[in-house]
């Protein structure tokens, strides 16, 4: 068993082997701050072979680990490292991975592969691309990949990939939680009770049924549509938006409103969720013209990415009254500053950067990875479904989601968070 880390040693925590014939870099969150590992509260978590439109989940054979084990973290280390040091190559893990005098942006000079999580995301700009010219994948653990330049990446040639559907149903879930602890105030109704209190009228005062409200979804990809066949039981009136709209029969079936535009849809919503990629197209698509078209009391529930939304515009709407509330567990940057406005806004729900990271999540994206280094060792194919960018343009499940590119934009500020 390992020994626990300190507080003060994780912030620039670092595993590292000196062997081998290529280079990977992980940029992975820190460890517990009561030690790793941690004691389990589950012995197994249920298995996965198979995802709802059929695709086939990672296989476990293989891997360095038992499901359900803590593996996104420093110590973790996606259970990679006795794979990795058997086939020869170097592995470096690290979770101090802002700024130039990082960690990350030491060991990235001479890298091949650079491993991140959208949960504490390694942001590879133009910039740390120009430090290192052996880099050649870019690899993500979990879903979502705009913390990479993609623009430059395809300018370069780095093949950029992500373990798709491998943590949507977990953000799926979590979206349900949010909107009924917003609509049904129970974070301030929980923390009366913590705080010794039994004021039910104080409880209740900003406590609504989510029934008959009008729930609208910004895209209906695989967590999107996930999200609107989990609250269609809820007896709710259901809407979305989407470049890619959906069969007629799963409309029919979930009876579901489509609208053209954001603008259409917001503007009869009581709830967004917003489960859109962020891309220069979506980039503050929620700024304070679009929450002015909301209702007034309206709710937003956002687990796709912080800058989807102008943080400013929200902190305000939520003061002035304009929106009842805000949840999610996405800011821009990644771990954000002390003084971010959404930490002390008022009517919020916000949690760290969790919901595709559960343990039952970290399972599957960590056999991802392992799947697609091995094609990438291999010098095979990697799924379509896997990849965002290769050969110089976007690819697979990147070319069906994102435009072309760069969202990264004011990731330095993420330093702040280290500094303060």
């Amino acid at each position: 068993m390992q020994a626990a880390r300190s507080p003060l040693a994780q912030v620039r925590s670092l595993s590292t082997t000196r062997v081998g014939l290529m280079k990977v870099v992980c940029a992975l969150y820190e460890d517990p701050t009561t030690g790793f590992p941690p004691k389990y509260a589950r012995d197994s978590i249920p298995s996965i072979t198979v995802y709802p439109d059929g695709q086939k989940a990672p296989p476990l054979k293989g891997v360095g680990f038992k499901p359900g084990e803590l593996l996104g973290c420093v110590s973790g280390e996606l259970g990679l490292r006795k794979y990795l040091e058997s086939k020869g190559h170097t592995l470096v893990v690290t979770s101090d991975k802002d700024g130039p005098n990082s960690q990350l942006a030491k060991e990235i000079k001479d890298a091949d592969v650079v491993i991140s999580q959208p949960f504490w995301p390694a942001y590879i700009t133009k910039e740390l691309m120009d430090s290192a010219p052996n880099l050649k994948l870019c690899l993500t653990a979990g879903i979502g990949s705009d913390h990479v330049d993609l623009e430059e990446a395809c300018k370069r040639k780095i093949t950029v990939a992500e373990v798709t559907f491998s943590n949507s149903i977990s953000v799926a879930e979590h979206v349900v939680m949010m909107i009924l602890a917003l609509v049904r105030n129970y974070i301030p109704s929980y923390q009366h009770v913590v705080n010794g209190g039994w004021n039910i009228a104080d409880c209740v005062a900003r406590s609504y049924d989510v029934e008959g409200m009008h729930v609208g979804s910004v895209a209906a990809g695989r967590i999107g549509l996930a999200v609107l066949r989990r609250m269609a039981p809820f007896d709710v009136k259901l809407h979305y938006t989407d470049k890619h709209r959906l069969p007629l029969k799963v409309e029919k079936q979930l009876n579901l409103k489509y609208h053209k535009t954001v603008e259409s849809m917001v503007k009869v919503c009581d709830v967004v969720t917003i489960n859109c990629p962020l891309h220069p197209q979506t980039e503050h698509l929620f700024d304070a013209q679009m929450i002015a078209k909301m209702k007034r009391g309206a709710y937003i529930v956002n687990t796709a990415r912080g800058k989807i939304c102008d943080r400013d515009a929200v902190a305000a709407a939520l003061r002035d009254g304009h929106l009842a509330g805000y949840a999610g567990d996405v800011w821009f940057p990644q771990p954000p500053p002390k003084d971010h406005p959404w930490r002390s806004m008022p009517h919020h729900a916000m949690t760290p950067h969790i919901s595709g990271t559960s343990l039952s999540a970290q399972t599957r994206y960590t056999a991802g990875v392992k799947e697609i280094l091995d094609c990438f060792f291999g010098g095979k194919k990697i799924r379509q479904e896997y990849l965002i960018a290769e050969g110089g343009k976007l690819a697979g499940a990147g070319a069906h989601a994102y435009s072309e590119g760069n969202a990264t934009k004011g990731s330095e500020e993420a330093v702040k968070f280290k500094s303060a």
